[in-house]
């Protein structure tokens, strides 16, 4: 028997406990797990609050990733003991996840965790970071190098966007970072190495067509209207590396920016990913990432807080990373 974090539906309520629960109830998979740490995701938040439609069945564990070491395999690439990692897949949403002592999962979902990487500190990363890499790989394979000038990050003091700004940092690009309340997460994105500060409210405008030239590349984490802006500003044969749906499904743009200034627009999905593309970006991650990176405001909670924080994080009354021990 173990400990969950159960999500149920009744009356279209959602309500959620931590259970004690058996590996018979898991759902079917190659490699059981013994997870240590998941994380607290504002999409996890969404989920354990009902607050948003993340869950497409239940009953749910959410937790949109996990680290642990498995306990049993019938996938010839993991063995017990193994240290494995687990992002995206559906995990938290369609598929049980992390915020449980064990979880049973397809074997493909899984990478070794590289050397020198614990439980805790790849939760840190998670999923928000892994999708950071992509970005970052994607600026790179489009050949826009740090020399070619500034890079622009949205949504800077988001998951995706501070690990963004901290790799592109670490490669020599300097970087502009868009956040709101700048003046509150001004210095914390300085830490991280951004070079520019800009207030959100610059973006909220309705973009032209086409506007001033200003960024070599630009990694977006809101979608809708931002994205839209950030398009009309780019150089010319420049990249846009966009992972973030938070604004919306709609791109009030037009080909101009396409057609006129050849810019490249970079869809990212953290799931639709090849494995061997996988275990390299973790891989890099661990190379790139500084020590700071471990530093920075990190709240590790237990199992029993995690309903309680859910309700913070959907409220915007936590700061920095929010990781599960399990």
């Amino acid at each position: 028997m173990f400990n969950a974090l159960i999500l149920n539906q009744e009356e279209k309520r959602t309500l959620a406990s931590i259970e004690n629960i058996d590996q018979s109830q898991l759902p079917e998979g190659e490699v059981l797990i013994d997870v240590e740490y998941s994380s607290l995701n504002y999409k996890d938040g969404l989920a354990i609050t009902g607050k948003g439609k993340v869950v497409q069945q239940f009953p749910m564990v959410p937790g949109i990733d996990m680290a642990g070491k498995v306990a049993h395999s019938d996938n010839p690439n993991y063995q017990q003991g193994d240290n494995v990692i687990l992002t995206g897949w559906g995990v938290g949403e369609k598929h049980w996840g992390g915020m449980a002592q064990q979880a049973r999962v397809k074997g493909d979902w899984l990478v070794h965790q590289p050397e020198g990487l614990t439980s805790k500190k790849a939760m840190m990363i998670g999923t928000a970071g892994f999708t950071a890499m992509l970005c970052v790989q994607a600026l790179i394979e489009a050949d826009v190098t740090p020399s070619k000038g500034e890079i622009l990050v949205t949504g800077a003091s988001g998951g995706v966007g501070s690990v963004a700004v901290t790799l592109l940092s670490q490669l020599g690009y300097s970087v502009a970072a868009v956040t709101g309340r700048s003046e509150q997460n001004g210095p914390l994105l300085e830490r991280l190495g951004a070079g520019r500060i800009i207030d959100r409210s610059e973006f909220e405008q309705p973009p032209r067509p086409l506007e001033k030239q200003c960024w070599a590349g630009a990694i977006d984490t809101v979608g809708s209207s931002v994205l839209a802006k950030v398009l009309a500003q780019m150089d010319y044969n420049s990249a846009v590396a966009a992972c973030g749906l938070a604004g919306g499904f709609d791109l009030p743009t037009t080909v101009m920016p396409f057609i006129l200034r050849n810019v490249r627009l970079q869809g990212i999905d953290s799931v639709m990913c090849p494995a061997e593309k996988r275990q390299a970006t973790w891989e890099k991650l661990v190379e790139i990432l500084p020590n700071r990176f471990f530093q920075q405001a990190c709240s590790e909670i237990s199992l029993d807080q995690a309903i309680d924080y859910a309700h913070a994080i959907t409220q915007g009354k936590t700061t920095g990373r929010v990781v599960v021990k399990l």
